[in-house]
C-alpha cells in the first residue's frame, strides 16, 4: 500500500474500508487528522465535505454533507451523527444528533443523544440534553437546555428565536438555563417550549414545563414549573442612558454562578455515570474526553467573562467592589481543587451499577429512564447538593450580591 500522504490518499483508505464516497475528488482531509479516529464502517460523505483537527473523531453509521457541503474541524462525533450542511468546529455531537444545512456550531458545543436542528441554526458554547429540537433560523448561543423524555416528547425552540447574549455595555455575562443538570440528566422532565419569533435576554432561568408563547421576549427568571407565559412588547420611551450602572448586578452574578454549579454537577455526571457507556461504544472514550473538553471550555469561556465584567463593574456599589476585589476566588470555586461531594454520590452510583448489571445490554438512555423513582431522586439530591456547595461556597465570597443555595 502507497504511503498515506495526501487528501485523496486518506480518501482513498476510507474507501477502501467500505465508506461511501460518491465523489472522492471534492473530499479534503487535513494532514493533521487521524485516520485510525474515523470509522469508515457506514460512513457517508457526499461532495464537499472538509474534515479538520487532531483532534476529530467519526463515529460509525455518520453522515456529513446529505444538503449542502460540510467542514468540521476538531470535532467529536458519535455513532450515527448526521450533519447536512454547514461549518462545526470544537464540538461534540453524540449518538444520533443531527443538523439541519446552514448550520453554524462554533466551539464549546455539546449536542447529546438525538438533540438536532433544522436549517440556519447559530449555537456556540450551547449545551442541549438528549432529545432537544431547535426549528430554523435561530441564533441560540451560551445556553444549556434540558427537558423531555423522548423525541415525541422533548423540550423546542421556535423558528426564528434569539438567545440575546450581548449587552449594550459589552458583556456577554449572559449564559442562560433552560431547566438545570441535576432534575435533566434522569430524562424525566416536562419539556420547555420557547415559541417561535421570539427570544430571551440573558441571564435567564427557565423552569421544567414552562410554555412560552410566540412572539415573547423573556426577560426575567421563570422559576415555577407547567407555566404558560406571554410577555407583551415593551412600552415605547426614550430617556437618557447610563452605561455601566449594572442595577441588576446581584442577579447577573447569581445566575452566572448557578450555570456555573450547573457545568461542575454536569462534568461530575460524565466522569461518574455516563463514561462505562461511552467505553461500550467505539472511540467512545474519546468522544467522552472531547464532551469535558467541551465543559471545561464552556467554564473557562463563563469565568473569562465574569472576570471582563468584573473589571467594569461601578466601584461606588458595594457588590460591585465585591466583584471586582473577589472575582478570582469566585472562579477558583469551580475549579477541579475544590470540587465537593454530595452525600447521596456512592449510594446513587452503588444503585446505578446494580442496576447496569442486570441489565447489561441495555444503553445509556434506556438505563437512565429505567432508573426506580427512588434511585432517580438520589441521584438529582447528589447533584443539587453538588450545585449548592458551590453556591453557598460563592456566597460566602460575595456577600454583597446575595447568593443563596437552593434551586433558582
Amino acid at each position: 500500500m502507497h504511503p498515506i500522504s495526501t487528501s485523496l490518499d486518506k480518501v482513498d483508505l476510507l474507501m477502501e474500508r467500505g465508506a461511501s464516497i460518491p465523489n472522492p475528488y471534492t473530499i479534503d482531509i487535513g494532514d493533521d487528522v487521524d485516520l485510525s479516529r474515523i470509522s469508515a464502517v457506514g460512513l457517508t460523505l457526499f461532495p464537499g465535505c472538509r474534515i479538520y483537527g487532531a483532534r476529530t473523531v467519526i463515529s460509525s453509521g455518520s453522515t456529513l454533507g446529505a444538503e449542502a457541503p460540510v467542514t468540521i474541524d476538531d470535532c467529536c462525533l458519535g455513532p450515527a451523527v448526521e450533519l447536512k450542511g454547514g461549518y462545526f468546529r470544537r464540538s461534540v455531537f453524540l449518538e444520533r444528533a443531527s443538523m439541519g444545512s446552514g448550520a453554524q456550531v462554533r466551539e464549546g458545543c455539546l449536542l447529546e443523544e438525538e438533540a438536532s436542528g433544522a436549517h440556519c441554526v447559530g449555537l456556540k458554547q450551547t449545551i442541549l440534553f438528549p432529545f432537544v429540537t431547535l426549528g430554523s433560523l435561530i441564533n441560540f448561543c451560551d445556553c444549556l437546555m434540558a427537558g423531555g423524555t423522548s423525541r415525541a416528547d422533548h423540550s423546542e425552540v421556535g423558528s426564528s428565536y434569539i438567545h440575546f447574549n450581548y449587552t449594550p455595555d459589552g458583556d456577554k455575562t449572559t449564559a442562560s438555563l433552560f431547566g438545570d443538570v441535576p432534575r435533566g440528566v434522569m430524562l424525566d422532565q416536562p419539556p420547555i417550549f420557547l415559541g417561535g419569533q421570539g427570544g430571551a435576554v440573558g441571564p435567564v432561568h427557565v423552569e421544567y414545563g414552562t410554555v412560552v408563547a410566540a412572539g415573547s421576549i423573556v426577560h426575567r427568571d421563570l422559576l415555577t414549573k407547567d407555566r404558560l407565559v406571554s410577555s407583551p412588547p415593551p412600552p415605547a420611551f426614550e430617556r437618557e442612558r447610563h452605561p455601566r450602572t449594572y442595577g441588576h448586578l446581584g442577579r447577573v452574578v447569581r445566575n452566572n454562578v448557578v450555570y456555573l454549579a450547573n457545568l461542575v454537577a454536569l462534568e461530575e455526571w460524565y466522569e461518574k455515570v455516563r463514561r462505562p457507556f461511552f467505553a461500550r461504544q467505539e472511540f467512545g472514550d474519546s468522544v467522552c474526553d472531547g464532551a469535558l473538553q467541551a465543559l471545561a471550555a464552556a467554564k473557562e469561556e463563563r469565568e473569562s467573562r465574569l472576570r471582563a465584567m468584573a473589571e467594569k463593574a461601578p466601584l461606588t456599589k458595594a457588590a460591585g467592589r465585591q466583584l471586582q476585589e473577589g472575582v478570582e476566588g469566585l472562579c477558583a470555586v469551580f475549579g477541579a481543587q475544590s470540587r465537593p461531594v454530595g452525600s447521596n454520590e456512592e449510594r446513587f452510583l452503588a444503585g446505578l451499577s446494580s442496576a447496569t448489571a442486570a441489565a447489561a445490554d441495555r444503553g445509556y438512555i434506556e438505563t437512565i429512564q429505567g432508573l426506580t423513582r427512588a434511585l432517580s431522586a438520589l441521584g438529582v439530591e447528589w447533584l443539587q447538593q453538588v450545585v449548592d456547595a458551590l453556591i453557598g461556597e460563592a456566597g460566602a465570597l460575595l456577600p454583597e450580591l446575595g447568593l443563596q443555595p437552593g434551586r433558582h
